[in-house]
């Protein structure tokens, strides 16, 4: 059993920290005040390959596993999750779908674009009356002479707003419940399709959660991703993958939130010395340190067991629900350490503190992990 990461996954880290540090930092609290699209960051994120770093090398990628995945994330996400956002979602949710279950000519077409960096993909699952439940989505997919007619509203899809390949998933027969739910590609300029709203969040802010409509959306029977009625069994094997890497995002949130609050403590000085001197502030950090370390070793033991095509469905649940509940702690300790500064803005504890709560919610609530790992438990 080795828990040394190879020499080629310490350059990677090594290089992801040294870009995090350099571009990224830089700009997260703009990005987070203005909530705006990171543009020329993304753009630095796609040149220096990352776009591409877990689609095959024959389609211009990288070729590398989720574990190099989670490592990019992690060091992007300890100093900006909104940037780390459009590089984790496009990467996981958007174009998996894609690697996995598309044909060849399909994968052709939209896996170089990815790896390039020329266009993102978003992934087009919850509505306002499926969330948890995705089974009863109410978007239809009509057949019609050479296509489908796709017809709905998908909410809070994140990085819907910039993404120019759209996997969206409507029903073909509502009375069929999941059994009807089928995938489909939907490029960003096809008639009928349009961005909506967007949310205004507590936290990722600088990454877009949009309303995404379909009104008579033409699409060809060619961009119909895998069987009909396969789109439920597609959806929950993505996010079954991506759930491994929210893990990794919420353990690179809690690690930013985590150096700020030891660095305060060695600084900041109450009664005559530094506040890390004190018992009440060591043990804390010791039990951040601990729990991120936790996280960080369940997340890649799952990352480990998908690479090498051993089962991971409990261990990525266990993992994205202990390190995003760990990362709400460890951020609120972070505050308390700060005190009163913790809560201004004039430090980034408050955007980690609020950064950290959504990775408790989405790609799966920590209730739906829950179930998830209870059903593996009984089954064995």
């Amino acid at each position: 059993m080795n828990f040394e990461l190879t020499e080629e996954q310490k350059m990677l880290q090594t290089m992801v920290r040294g870009f995090a540090n350099k571009e990224l930092a830089p700009v997260a609290a703009k990005v987070d005040e203005t909530g705006e699209f990171p543009a020329e960051q993304v753009k630095k994120i796609a040149e220096l390959g990352l776009m591409g770093l877990t689609i095959p090398e024959e389609y211009g990628g990288g070729g590398k596993g989720v574990t190099e995945f989670c490592i990019a994330i992690e060091e992007m996400a300890r100093v900006s999750a909104a940037i780390d956002g459009y590089f984790r979602v496009s990467l996981s949710l958007g174009i998996v779908p894609i690697r996995m279950y598309g044909n060849e000519a399909q994968k052709r077409k939209y896996l170089p674009a990815h790896a390039s960096g020329e266009k993102m993909a978003c992934f087009g699952l919850t509505e306002a009356s499926a969330g948890s439940d995705p089974a009863s989505m109410q978007t239809t997919a009509t057949r019609c002479k050479g296509g489908y007619l796709l017809n709905g509203n998908k909410l809070f899809i994140s990085i819907g707003a910039e993404a120019e390949i759209i996997v969206v998933f409507a029903t073909i027969d509502k009375s069929l419940k999941g059994k009807g739910i089928t995938a489909f590609i939907v490029d960003k300029g096809t008639h009928g399709f349009s961005v909506g709203k967007l949310e205004h969040k507590m936290g990722f802010r600088g990454l877009s959660a949009a309303e995404l409509i379909f009104q008579d959306c033409f699409v060809t029977e060619e961009n119909r991703l895998g069987e009909e009625g396969r789109g439920l069994r597609i959806a929950l094997e993505v996010l079954d993958e991506s759930r491994v890497t929210v893990g990794a995002e919420a353990t690179g949130i809690a690690q930013g939130a985590f150096d700020a609050a030891l660095s305060y403590a060695k600084e900041r000085k109450q009664f005559g010395q530094a506040i890390a001197n004190f018992q009440a502030i060591q043990w804390m950090l010791v039990d951040m340190a601990t729990k991120i370390e936790a996280a960080r070793l369940l997340t890649y033991q799952a990352a480990y067991r998908e690479d090498h095509g051993l089962s991971y469905i409990k261990e990525a649940a266990m993992a994205k629900v202990f390190a995003s509940e760990m990362s709400g702690v460890v951020t609120s300790k972070a505050m308390q350490i700060h005190g009163g500064y913790g809560y201004t803005k004039d430090y980034p504890i408050e955007r980690f503190f609020r950064d950290a709560k959504l990775t408790e919610i989405y790609e799966g609530t920590s209730e739906i992990q829950r179930m998830t790992i209870a059903r593996h438990l009984l089954k064995d």
